[in-house]
């Protein structure tokens, strides 16, 4: 198929989300001026998901993506639940008896969060009971360990992740009488994700990740030029810190079979993740739960099957990586993004898309077509369009939407080629993962002023 432009656009645009902070939120002038985010979708049903929230009983915004495998259940439950693990985790203590005292006597709750959504990000109602009992099962936790010491947010984020991910398994084991929520809490645990999470409160930037998604920041240098600073570490075979812990955990006689074809276990691309519980469960629990669980789940080869060497589990954790960055006027944007991004493109060009997408300008640098032969036909078609996009200042009015846009449509020279653009976007579905992956994105664009002032 041929897609004409305005085609290109409804399908670049149909998810995309933009949030503008209000100029002063009620409590302090935030660092955050406001974030665009977009998916693009490879698998049917796309298998990613994304979250922002603005926290309502502490100061700070939160925003994440979660890239699934093994299907969308366990993105979906992370997507909704460990933003509240998280804002629980960085309650005050009054805070949380007050939350406890208003359930205990069917009061309304005091709001935690404040959601960022778009209409296709949903909730799953049927287990809305079900994760509350859970999250309020943590937060009386939290109150009898009382330590009335202020909660570190680095702490809080490790914290919640790790109890999400025991929940989880927890909810997977106990089943549930009601057989629908019984098969959805069994996908959500043989299901997996990974998950990168931004807290930023002022100056003061944290980033949690778990797996293979990134988190970058585009820092505008004093020349103008933009520059990329990594954020985040990828958890995968590339990784050599993050292949020699996997060897620390588990005896000397399995070195060899730990990390096969750069995989865990010769199966899992992340070496974290949430969920994944053919990777943490002993065998005997894994064949009691399938067993005893509803039909569907007998019918599924995944869920069957014990990973090949599996002797001393549990081989995967969701405990994230914490980076604290603290923020400066240069620093300019974040960009959270699913690996479907970054499988395509240089972080380097990623900084500076988004940067001379937000700023509207275009370093006019002499055009480089780097070793290719390139005919006088082709170069004025550079030059045309290198016009077109400075007069037009694009079709976009999302960063996130432009990042996508040259995510799948770039070509050698770096420049959107519409006719790949509509060859990679009217591929059908089936075909579409062989050429890409599913693709989240949130870019966030910092206040300088604010920063600055801080």
């Amino acid at each position: 198929f041929y897609l004409t432009p305005p085609q290109v656009n409804s399908i670049l645009k149909a998810n995309e989300y933009s949030f503008k902070v209000p100029e002063f939120d009620g409590k302090n002038v935030s660092s955050v001026l406001g974030f665009d985010s977009n998916q693009l979708p490879a698998n049917a049903p796309i298998e990613d998901r994304r979250s922002a929230a603005t926290c309502l009983q502490t100061r700070g915004m939160l925003l994440g993506v979660f890239d699934g495998h093994a299907g969308c259940a366990c993105a979906q439950a992370v997507s909704e639940r460990l933003f509240y693990y998280i804002a629980v985790s960085l309650l005050p203590h009054e805070t949380l008896l007050e939350i406890e005292n208003a359930v205990e006597s069917g009061r309304a709750l005091l709001p935690i969060l404040q959601w960022h959504k778009h209409p296709n990000d949903y909730f799953s109602k049927e287990a809305s009971k079900l994760y509350f009992n859970s999250l309020r099962t943590y937060w009386q936790e939290l109150i009898d360990l009382n330590s009335g010491e202020t909660t570190d947010v680095r702490e809080a984020l490790i914290n919640a992740f790790k109890r999400l991910d025991n929940d989880i398994s927890l909810e997977a084991q106990v089943g549930d009488p009601n057989s629908f929520l019984n098969y959805l809490v069994l996908r959500v645990a043989f299901s997996g994700s990974t998950a990168c999470v931004a807290h930023v409160d002022g100056v003061d930037l944290h980033v949690a990740n778990t797996g293979d998604s990134r988190a970058m920041l585009g820092v505008q240098e004093e020349d103008g030029s933009w520059s990329a600073v990594n954020l985040s570490y990828d958890h995968n075979a590339q990784n050599e810190h993050e292949v020699e812990r996997v060897k620390m955990e588990h005896p000397k006689s399995e070195e060899k079979s730990l990390v096969k074809q750069d995989r865990l276990l010769g199966l899992l691309m992340p070496f974290r993740a949430f969920g994944d519980v053919k990777f943490k469960w002993s065998i005997e629990l894994q064949k009691r739960v399938v067993e005893s669980g509803p039909d569907q789940l007998n019918d599924n080869e995944y869920t069957k099957f014990i990973p090949p060497n599996y002797h001393t589990p549990p081989y995967l954790t969701a405990e994230p990586e914490v980076i604290h960055h603290k923020l400066r006027p240069q620093d300019k944007f974040l960009v959270l993004a699913t690996d479907g991004l970054w499988e395509t493109m240089h972080r380097q060009d990623v900084a500076r898309i988004v940067g001379e997408y937000l700023t509207g300008v275009h370093h006019q640098q002499p055009i480089a077509v780097g070793g290719y032969k390139v005919t006088l036909g082709q170069m004025h078609g550079l030059l045309t369009e290198r016009r077109a996009k400075i007069s037009s200042v694009f079709e976009d009015q999302n960063a996130a939407t432009h990042l996508i846009r040259h995510a799948v449509g770039n070509n050698e020279f770096g420049t959107v080629d519409h006719e790949r653009l509509s060859k990679m976007l009217s591929l059908p579905e089936e075909l579409a993962r062989m050429y890409r992956d599913d693709i989240t994105i949130i870019v966030v664009q910092f206040n300088s002023h604010v920063i600055g002032a801080y």
